[in-house]
């Protein structure tokens, strides 16, 4: 079976497992490795790390009463309420999660709800209390703006640090009783919720291998600097407190989550690049709020790159630009700098996850409950199903909130390859950046890169052998020979959702100074094999978007090979990563119009390709 038995390599930021022709990777790792473990017996495990409850601020004032504990219980597969009354459970239980409340005024908002504290009769907290409504919830939320921002006249009379001492010690408590090594692990995490000056969306999730500090953890209200958060997780690092940040919605930080400077505007160095890939090792590509792969503009040749896209900053109207705000250009500036600068801040590895604001993602199409609790709940909230009466302008749709719901998705999964389902191994895998994201369906990815790959390693009885010995899995490196490194590819469909359609390489190189990418089908279903222009054919599978029955008897459950790149150069600096694609599929917005008797609307999406990606191999020049 592809989930079982396939095997890694081990690479650090500080000392990578750099491979060259005919040798074989060295497992080294500045994070202490799982003891007396065969990194030939790993297997995929799925989880979640971008999960809020009560104590996030905007969650509470969207109506979740959803704790820590009952998110957890929700991941090992309970049944728990939605804000709105109805039931929320996954088809099958999760292997990890991580609880990540914005640390900023963490578990304040139940307090503000208690009329007979100083604090619950702030003016504030009367009028979310007052607020009854979607609409006067989302006023309510926006009136919280100026503290978040701590764009306040005077001293902040919201904040009571010894509520946010009791939320922080409440969610390490339920994250350390909810632990259940080879079952089930839970990481303690926080958000850190930091915004450029014009709302730039530059937030991180911070994930502990551990308990986590004894000390609050650090948040946007110390600092909106990301490269403070870094400096404090170097601090706790020297204490014994290892902790990685994994930045999300790229796509709405209007080009600064990946700019070419430093915060301050400063040129970046090779001491910023390290500490960059020290603390923030991985990043979401895709989450509830869009997927932050790549953008139209960005890879115009590329087919698939308008995938659920969400192209405003975050809780606003406002246009997010492309330039610097998605992952592909991100790893091509990298190599660029690399090329002319020796460093790469930009060397990062992939995860997904659902940033749910009810203690429960929606990763499904057909079971979709969106993320923000009573303001979205329905298909008539977020835009998928008319309204019974017009809006005043004649408009028949919700819509020109701050939210944009109806672009929003159902997604989506981080997976690893580890060998144990415990703290330490899973977090072993995040380090050596072992790790692949997917749309919400779980979909098993497996991708390697060497120079010891043959015909024979596929359907051998020995193949996680051959693999581990014969080069590097997804997040590590090579050196260039004089020919293609092979590739190894495969994937396995979810049992739930459509049968896959092809596998894909992606590849961004530096060729005399300047950035390249293309796209090659590598695998394809149905017998077929792709063309001259590297594209598999079109294997005619459809969905009746009528009934939101897809194509069973066209597509793969599995789809594996080998491949080697017919254009490489062993003379320019590369990366790799692997896409997978499923057949089409109803997107959640027909499900709900479909269960309203409605036509989908036709602005939206009326079937997507659920999809998964592998962090990427880098390829050094020879």
């Amino acid at each position: 079976m592809l989930a079982h038995g396939l095997a890694g390599c081990v690479d650090t930021p500080e000392d990578r497992g750099v491979v060259t022709p005919g040798q074989t990777a060295p497992a080294k790792s500045t994070v202490t490795p799982p003891t007396e473990l065969n990194p030939e017996a790993r297997s995929a495990l799925f989880g979640e790390l971008h999960v809020h409850t009560q104590f996030s601020f905007d969650a509470f004032i969207f109506g979740t009463r959803s704790t820590p504990d009952s998110a957890y219980e929700y991941a090992k597969g309970k049944a728990v309420k939605h804000p709105s009354g109805f039931e929320m459970q996954l088809r099958e239980p999760l292997d990890f999660q991580s609880v990540t409340d914005h640390a900023m005024y963490m578990g304040m908002l139940p307090e503000m709800d208690k009329p007979d504290t100083a604090v619950g009769a702030h003016p504030v907290s009367v009028a979310i209390r007052d607020a009854k409504t979607a609409a006067a919830r989302i006023l309510a939320f926006q009136r919280m703006f100026p503290y978040l921002r701590q764009q306040l006249d005077g001293p902040d009379d919201l904040l009571d640090v010894s509520v946010v001492r009791s939320a922080w010690e409440a969610t390490v408590e339920a994250a350390q009783r909810h632990n259940d090594p080879g079952t089930f692990t839970t990481f303690v995490g926080y958000e850190y919720t930091a915004a450029g000056p014009a709302r730039e969306n530059m937030h991180r999730n911070v994930i502990f291998r551990d308990a986590g500090p004894t000390t609050l953890p650090f948040n946007s209200q110390d600092s909106q600097n990301p490269e403070d958060l870094w400096d404090w997780l170097d601090d706790q690092r020297e204490q014994g407190v290892e902790a990685l940040a994994i930045p999300h919605n790229s796509n709405g930080s209007d080009g600064m989550m990946f700019a070419l400077t430093q915060t301050d505007g400063s040129a970046m160095n090779a001491l910023y690049a390290q500490q960059r890939m020290r603390n923030e090792p991985l990043v979401e590509i895709s989450q509830v709020k869009g997927t932050s792969e790549t953008h139209p503009l960005l890879s115009p040749n590329d087919e698939w790159a308008d995938f659920e896209l969400m192209e405003l900053k975050i809780a606003t109207v406002e246009p997010s630009k492309p330039e610097g705000s998605y992952v592909r250009e991100a790893y091509l500036n990298g190599l660029a700098m690399s090329d002319q600068e020796a460093f790469n801040p930009f060397k990062f590895g992939i995860v997904s996850a659902s940033d749910s604001h009810v203690g429960a993602g929606a990763f499904d199409e057909d079971d979709y409950w969106s993320k923000v609790g009573i303001v979205d709940s329905t298909p008539q909230l977020r835009g998928s199903v008319p309204l019974d009466k017009p809006n005043a302008d004649g408009t028949r749709y919700n819509g020109g909130n701050i939210a944009n719901f109806n672009s929003w998705g159902a997604s989506g999964l981080a997976g690893v390859w580890a060998e144990q389902n415990t703290r330490d191994s899973i977090y072993a895998a995040f380090r050596r950046k072992e790790t692949f994201g997917t749309s919400g369906p779980r979909i098993t990815v497996r991708f390697f890169g060497g120079y010891g790959y043959d015909k024979e390693t596929i359907g051998s009885a020995d193949l996680s052998k051959r693999l581990y010995a014969g080069g590097v899995p997804m997040g590590g490196e090579l050196n260039a020979g004089d020919a293609s490194p092979t590739f190894y590819v495969a994937a396995a469909r979810d049992a739930h959702s459509a049968p896959l359609q092809r596998l894909q390489i992606v590849k961004g190189w530096i060729a005399d100074g300047q950035r390249e990418e293309t796209v090659f089908d590598v695998a394809c279903s149905d017998n077929s094999v792709p063309d001259a222009n590297h594209r598999c054919p079109n294997n005619g599978a459809t969905v009746d978007l009528t009934s939101c029955r897809f194509d069973t008897n066209r597509g793969a459950g599995e789809l594996t090979g080998l491949w080697q790149d017919p254009e490489f150069d062993a003379d320019q600096a590369a990366f790799y990563y692997l896409r997978v694609l499923e057949n089409p599929s109803c997107r959640w917005s027909t499900w709900d119009a479909l269960r309203a008797g409605v036509r989908p609307r036709a602005s939206l999406q009326s079937s997507i390709q659920e999809r998964a990606w592998s962090s990427p191999i880098w390829v050094s020049p020879k």
